[in-house]
């Protein structure tokens, strides 16, 4: 080794954490597990009325199962995103994962007919963001890192 070069102990190195499994494929499962099992294949049962709740100005409020469900893929888009903005070996990877998980939910999207509700175009498009965010962020982070001249 050379004088210019610095060497950092493996307990000094930052530690990027374990690796964790695209997010996005929560939805994705639980939907064919409740789209294809529970619901036969109609597509009509996403706007089944889980509750209700009545508020102050005199109208309710009602919630429906594909609007949980799309509550449950917003929030792990976030953590997806949050995810995208950490660097390290594994994230390639990681971005790899996250365009198969798009991949299977835009050839099932296609094939399948119980798919083909705005719930799943939904999921599908924050799938989509999830790449696209992945791929932008750990561009510019690496454009930051590179240094000129």
């Amino acid at each position: 080794m050379s004088e210019s070069t610095v060497f950092i102990p493996p307990e000094r190195r930052p530690s990027r954490g374990p690796f964790v499994p695209p997010l996005l494929i929560l939805p994705l499962v639980l939907y064919n597990i409740v789209a294809l099992l529970f619901m036969g294949g109609n597509t009509d049962g996403w706007q089944t009325q889980m509750f209700s709740v009545s508020m102050l100005s005199g109208s309710s409020w009602s919630l429906t199962a594909g609007d949980l469900m799309l509550v449950l893929g917003l929030g792990c888009l976030f953590f997806e995103v949050l995810k995208a903005t950490q660097t390290g070996r594994s994230s390639v990877v990681e971005h790899m994962l996250s365009m198969l998980v798009f991949v299977v939910f835009l050839v099932e999207f296609l094939l399948v007919g119980g798919a083909t509700s705005s719930v799943y175009f939904l999921l599908m498009m924050m799938s989509l963001f999830d790449v696209v965010a992945g791929f932008t962020v750990s561009i510019t982070s690496a454009g930051r890192d590179v240094t000129m001249g």
